[in-house]
């Protein structure tokens, strides 16, 4: 995959360059605060590029999770 590709699909995301390194740019994601380094090759690695989508990804909300919460009756009430 090519660098330019990596950093405009980061972007989309909402992750934002946070620092240079020696080697690598790091890009952050400010809604899970996960931080990873993106290295300064024309190419990278199709594998190395994957999982460095994977883990900025922002996490998505289970479907079901308020329905669950909602159908549990409240004990409070009795």
């Amino acid at each position: 995959m090519k660098r330019v590709d990596l950093i405009k699909a980061l972007e989309s995301s909402g992750c934002t360059l946070e620092r240079h390194g020696g080697k690598h740019d790091w890009y952050r994601n400010p809604i899970t605060g996960v931080c990873q380094p993106v290295p300064r090759h024309r190419e990278i690695n199709q594998h190395l590029a994957k999982r460095i989508l994977r883990l900025m990804k922002n996490p998505e909300p289970e479907p079901n999770a308020r329905e669950a919460e909602s159908d549990e009756p409240d004990s409070a009430s009795g």
